[in-house]
């Protein structure tokens, strides 16, 4: 007859030929258990939308208008004595992708685009309509209004903060630095919207910083003839006049150059395959999770019944 008070660990050791007597006593518990994580695991696998990534890749452009040309390089130490600092050459490539990840940007973004309802509201994609899937809880397509609940009561829509957090979740984007490429990347339940916005965020970076350089430009010149006014020295003037020319090349140049901080490598393109989710991964994970917790119940039921017959004898 089996001890079925026999301990599964003697000690510092582990009676094996005690565990696996426990455990197939428990088969049933162990067979129900499991098949009840395969199938949730299973059915949450095949209710989540597909997801799909677009991903571009882009080079930094080498337009570097608003600062000093090298013809002008003789004249950056009097161009510093007027509080410019033309010899320095800040990359822009670095400064666009901060920007292109800023809340600030991605706001303006979100909103000259009028992106709210795909961004908060859409909860999945309709291949054979080619539609997005819109939570009805959330917002009212026929209507057009929100129905998110504040916490005065009222209806609202998503804040700029939601809306922002929302997006960050769906754009990445990643550098390499020995061959100064960026990858930027959306991950969306529709391909043609993925594709959509990765060229929208490269058009509206671009133009960013585009307007950023002739701001900084016109700046610049509107200083200089400030310091014209104030001088008497001819000399001077002359030279302010010559920097006044360059930057009123350089503000042509930039204005004559859409692609002014990223040039496309890699055009974006429509994907096939889904990016996730990763559907046999989840079913992997819950197997594994549903052995786990089976062992588990086994070994406490064993344990609660090991220490009730203690108690009873």
């Amino acid at each position: 007859m089996r001890n079925n008070h026999q301990p599964i660990v003697d000690g510092d050791q582990i009676n094996l030929g005690e565990l696996f007597r426990v455990l197939w006593d428990g088969k049933i518990l162990f067979l129900v258990t499991t098949l009840f994580f395969v199938i949730l695991f299973t059915s949450v696998a095949t209710v989540l939308p597909s997801k799909y990534v677009s991903s571009s890749v882009l080079a930094p452009s080498n337009t570097q208008a608003g600062n000093l040309p090298d013809a002008l390089s003789k004249l950056s130490s009097m161009a510093s004595l007027a509080g410019l600092s033309f010899g320095e050459v800040d990359s822009e490539s670095r400064v666009a992708q901060e920007i292109m990840k800023s809340w600030g940007f991605l706001e303006g973004f979100i909103e000259r685009n009028n992106l709210q309802v795909p961004i908060y509201a859409a909860t999945g994609w309709n291949k054979e309509s080619n539609t997005l899937i819109i939570n009805e809880s959330i917002y009212d397509e026929v209507n057009q209004e929100w129905l998110i609940e504040g916490d005065n009561g009222q209806l609202r829509g998503p804040s700029s903060w939601e809306l922002f957090e929302r997006f960050s979740e769906m754009l990445s984007l990643s550098s390499d630095i020995e061959a100064g490429l960026i990858t930027l990347s959306i991950e969306y339940y529709s391909p043609y919207v993925a594709k959509q916005w990765v060229d929208l965020i490269y058009a509206e970076i671009n133009l960013h910083m585009q307007q950023r350089k002739l701001g900084k430009v016109n700046s610049n010149i509107e200083y200089l003839e400030a310091q014209i006014e104030k001088t008497s020295i001819s000399h001077m003037e002359t030279v302010f006049y010559t920097i006044i020319e360059e930057q009123i090349k350089n503000k042509m140049l930039v204005e004559a150059t859409p692609e002014h901080t990223f040039l496309i490598v890699s055009q974006s393109m429509v994907p096939e395959v889904e990016s996730g989710p990763r559907r046999i991964i989840l079913v992997v994970f819950g197997t594994l999770l549903g052995v786990i917790l089976s062992i588990l119940l086994i070994l406490i039921r064993n344990s609660s019944y090991r220490l009730s017959k203690e108690l009873s004898d």
